[in-house]
């Protein structure tokens, strides 16, 4: 390639080729969680990358996606198609659809690229692997500890130390402004300020709904303090109080039974991120590494125009972010032949656990 022609070896912005190692560091490392679901019942799906618009972006998951979806005209139907910028509205289309008769609750488990309209400061990349876990069709806080334990379990086995899960209830602020019939311009207001965690700004819009805001807000002592906090709250949310303090109790012990290092936070008002999340939802987080590693919660599988469907509760580990913190891989033993060795001799090597390079290079056919 002469230097005229460097520019074609451009990429667009948010997209990059994974290269040696650290290609095969990832999809070794999908392969280790990949084990580990299927070790408690997740099987696994393919959905295709690409759908029709309409499917896609159906009412239900997909459509809080919309502004993230790449669309592409069909050549074939001339209609409009979208590339996934998410898998999880893609296992709600196929647990709805092809799977309608299976026994609940299902246990579905995926390993695929998405593809986005844009970067976010946290995660630049636009392509990027997502592996997750969904459990369709369980309710209580014993389908959110499932899927929070997995999610643990999986860092763990990846050798990612010093994690903390983040619990949040997505929808607390909106059930506020409900039970205290909060005002559009007061709404507006509060969730730009809680959203930049402006103390000053709640505190500025007068009534209960604000002033219980700014308490929960400033809520400090841990999550047993947090907790107790939010027994203030409406008794609308009072269901979703009760099922996070379950979800806490039951992720501390687990993390003992099996000794994590993790730890178990509280942030009731973050909703940024679960557009199409309800009751309990939790963000993963590791020392020392920048951005999450992963999110999941409870939502409602609900495909096209049905009105009702069933929950479920799930997670998504983003690989983009894991793959910069792995552990350094061991090396591997790597041994040189000539090539006229013997390829009954190669392959012994190889079972042995060699890499085996037979040299090009030397003379011979």
């Amino acid at each position: 390639m002469t230097k005229h022609e460097t520019h074609l070896a451009l990429l667009p912005s948010g997209f990059v080729d994974l290269l040696p190692p650290e290609a095969a560091q990832e999809a070794e490392a999908i392969a280790v969680l990949m084990r580990e679901f299927a070790s408690f019942g997740y099987e696994r799906i393919k959905p295709p990358m690409v759908e029709f618009e309409d499917s896609l972006l159906a009412p239900g998951p997909g459509a809080a996606l919309a502004g993230e979806t790449f669309r592409v005209m069909d050549p074939v139907t001339h209609r409009m198609m979208g590339i996934r910028s998410d898998i999880t509205p893609q296992t709600a289309r196929i647990a709805s659809s092809r799977l309608a008769g299976e026994p609940r609750p299902l246990r579905l488990a995926y390993a695929n690229d998405v593809l986005r309209t844009k970067a976010s400061q946290q995660r630049t990349e636009r392509q990027f692997c997502q592996v997750g876990c969904e459990l369709i069709g369980a309710g209580g806080a014993a389908a959110e500890i499932e899927s929070c334990v997995l999610a643990l379990i999986g860092l763990d086995a990846l050798g990612l130390k010093s994690v903390t899960i983040d619990l949040c209830l997505p929808q607390l602020v909106e059930n506020i402004f409900d039970a205290f019939d909060v005002s559009d311009s007061d709404r507006e207001e509060l969730r730009g300020a809680i959203e930049r965690r402006e103390q000053d700004g709640v505190e500025r819009i007068k009534g209960p709904a604000a002033k219980l805001l700014a308490k929960i807000m400033t809520a400090s002592g841990g999550a047993e303090k947090i907790l107790e906090t939010l027994g203030d709250v409406p008794a609308e949310a009072k269901e979703d109080i009760q099922k996070l303090e379950a979800v806490y109790t039951g992720l501390n012990k687990a993390a003992q039974e099996l000794g994590l290092d993790v730890s178990v936070s509280i942030d009731p008002l973050e909703s940024r991120g679960f557009e199409y999340h309800s009751s309990i939802g939790f963000t993963l987080f590791a020392k020392g590494v920048r951005g999450e590693l992963g999110r999941g919660g409870r939502y409602d599988v609900r495909f096209g125009e049905q009105q009702s469907g069933e929950t479920a509760t799930g997670f998504t580990l983003y690989m983009d972010t894991i793959r910069r913190y792995l552990p350094e891989a061991p090396k591997k033993d790597v041994v040189n032949v000539a090539l006229d060795e013997s390829w009954k001799t190669i392959r012994e090597k190889q079972k042995e656990g060699q890499i085996v390079v037979r040299d090009t290079k030397s003379k011979g056919s």
